[in-house]
């Protein structure tokens, strides 16, 4: 029962509609179409009380069900089942799922709760909440960052005829991934319908074969607009013989004292093109990477300015080209549309990234490790150069690759940690969202920021290095915020090469491509390991921020000290019975034992 499976619709996350001819109970901050003409879901989070509402539409007038998934799949997942009888009365069960088989019935605490539901053409509604964590070893924690969601319907109530238990779903079953804690709805295309608009899009680019492929192109901010405007949304546009191979899209603002021949603006292989972009690859702006909504829009006291007497007047559009299928004759015409107005908003938008340099000097990480940590620190010589009356920290784009679990920042006034910037608890490689923060954060002259990266390389047997390629890794957490700082774009942290030189005893000079052939051969050990993460926690470091042809750079011999938040514990009671551990591992296993005997007898009965 509810085989996990991931439609094309939930990696790309077209469509925002809703299928539901149902008025909801109430209003809620949120809402996603789960599947067309099937499906709709709207969730409402309380971050003060750590609960969170939902209310599911399912196209039956039989059972409903929901669940939070830990890895993408059934087994784990703690699941919400309801229905509405003839009646009209709702109930609503608090199961979990051991195994691909029957959910059964949480028997440590309920933790579900149905409020109201009613059953109208055809559809089912039922309105339920229950705690973001709830410290109970049969439910799931809703964490910051990306989670999973299952769904699943059937066509008739339980009943007496079957056994008052919940029918097999068969087809009727799908899965949603999405940041419940942080969306940032993506508003209809049709409300910008009739506005001036650009485009910054490749033109029939033929994919090489090559299993990463970076490709750079320089845009010229559009002559018709001879006074400032504002960007006030985007669209991420697809258009591609193979939209998976495209992996991501960045966009830089190049140095204003760039210069280009304007009939013959760089297009090649970004790596080709290094020396002409050397004031350009800096500057990240906005960008868009796999899984991530398409439509996105500033909010109405801020846009992203363009033209006119504004400064930046060359772009550069990276797309990241991840064809590990070997896809012959793909042609992509992708790229990022503008829509704009020349009715100003108060503030312009900006742009900051905190985390790693994308290379070995800073990522050089063993195999078989459950987890491991790589540091970055902003001090506030940085944040110096925000205005006295501050910025507003809007949204956060957090980015690694395949190992990637976890990346958070957090706000540090005088050496003491005050909150996260963003915190990303659940990273995942093929969902990168930008997170609307639950509540906007101020930023001061003084503030100082620490980054973490956390990576599982449990599935590797060699060395991850720091690149550009899927199978390399990054660490980068990147905020939109207002008003725009014009020389401040990133605050970025390497290992010094003074400590790789002593951790590695390089007797040669040093550089990046000594440390991989190093890790690259070397037979790894638990002790090992463990060596490499204490070198990580303690190697000195430099801090490089500013922006494009004005970096500064500050030595840091360890990262700084900072009281940290206290750990929060869970303080839910977890069980009803005073059932010792013991004997909760001897039923959970008793119970998997059983689960297992039902399902093989309730599926040799539907195959005879």
């Amino acid at each position: 029962m509810f085989v996990y499976f991931v439609s094309f619709l939930s990696i790309i996350h077209v469509s925002n509609g809703l299928s539901s001819p149902l008025t909801t109970f109430t209003t809620y901050q949120h809402s996603v179409e789960l599947q067309s003409t099937v499906a709709d879901l709207w969730w409402t989070v309380n971050e003060t009380n750590q609960t969170i509402f939902f209310e599911l539409h399912v196209n039956t007038t039989g059972w409903i069900a929901l669940g939070i998934s830990p890895a993408g799949g059934m087994t784990g997942a703690d699941i919400g089942v309801g229905w509405v009888d003839q009646s009209g009365k709702v109930t609503f069960q608090d199961r979990y799922a051991y195994t691909f088989a029957l959910p059964v019935r949480d028997n440590t605490t309920v933790d579900w709760f149905a409020t109201q539901g009613r059953e109208q053409n055809g559809w089912t509604a039922i309105q339920f909440h229950r705690l973001l964590d709830t410290c109970d070893y049969m439910d799931v924690a809703i964490k910051s960052g990306t989670n999973t969601l299952i769904f699943a319907y059937g066509l008739v109530d339980p009943s007496a005829a079957t056994s008052n238990d919940i029918t097999y779903h068969e087809t009727r079953r799908g899965s949603y991934t999405l940041s419940l804690r942080s969306y940032d709805d993506p508003p209809p295309e049709s409300k910008f319908a009739g506005m001036n608009y650009f485009d910054f899009q490749t033109k029939n680019y033929s994919i090489p074969l090559a299993a990463t492929t970076y490709l750079c192109t320089v845009y010229k901010a559009p002559a018709i607009y001879t006074t400032k405007q504002h960007v006030i949304a985007q669209k991420i546009v697809l258009n591609s013989t193979n939209p998976a191979i495209v992996h991501h899209l960045l966009m830089y603002e190049c140095d204003p004292t760039t210069q280009f021949n304007d009939s013959n603006l760089p297009n090649d292989l970004c790596e080709n093109l290094l020396n002409k972009l050397s004031k350009c690859l800096a500057n990240i702006a906005t960008g868009w990477a796999v899984g991530g909504d398409f439509m996105s829009e500033f909010p109405p006291e801020a846009g992203y300015p363009v033209g006119g007497n504004f400064s930046i007047k060359y772009y550069v559009l990276q797309i990241h080209y991840s064809n590990s299928i070997g896809c012959t004759n793909c042609v992509d015409n992708s790229g990022i549309r503008f829509y704009v107005t020349d009715q100003l908003r108060p503030n312009d938008i900006g742009y900051l990234t905190f985390g790693t340099d994308t290379s070995s000097t800073s990522l050089t990480i063993p195999p078989g490790v459950q987890s491991f940590a790589v540091d970055s620190y902003c001090p506030m010589n940085a944040s110096l150069l925000f205005p006295t009356s501050g910025i507003t920290v809007l949204t956060a784009f957090p980015h690694a690759h395949l190992q990637g679990v976890s990346i958070w920042t957090k706000l540090i006034r005088n050496k003491t940690v005050v909150e996260y910037l963003f915190d990303a608890e659940v990273f995942d490689f093929n969902y990168q969202f930008i997170n609307q923060l639950p509540q906007r954060i101020q930023l001061y002259p003084g503030d100082e920021f620490a980054t973490r990266c956390m990576y599982n390389t449990m599935n590797k047997n060699i060395t991850t290095f720091g690149g550009e390629s899927t199978t390399n890794e990054m660490c980068l957490h990147m905020f939109t915020y207002y008003p725009r700082v014009n020389n401040l774009y990133g605050c970025i942290t390497v290992l010094s090469p003074t400590s790789w030189a002593n951790f590695l005893k390089m007797n040669s000079t040093y550089n990046s491509t000594a440390v991989e052939q190093i890790a690259a051969n070397i037979t790894w050990t638990t002790n090992l390991r463990t060596q490499w993460q204490n070198f990580y926690n303690n190697a000195s470091r430099v801090t490089v921020y500013g922006t494009s042809g004005n970096m500064s750079r500050i030595f840091l011999p360890k990262i700084p000290y900072y009281a940290d938040l206290a750990q929060e514990n869970c303080t839910v009671q977890k069980y009803d019975s005073p059932i010792s551990g013991a004997c909760i591992g001897n039923l959970i296993i008793w119970q998997i034992l059983l689960i297992s005997i039902v399902f093989v007898l309730f599926s040799n009965k539907n195959h005879h």
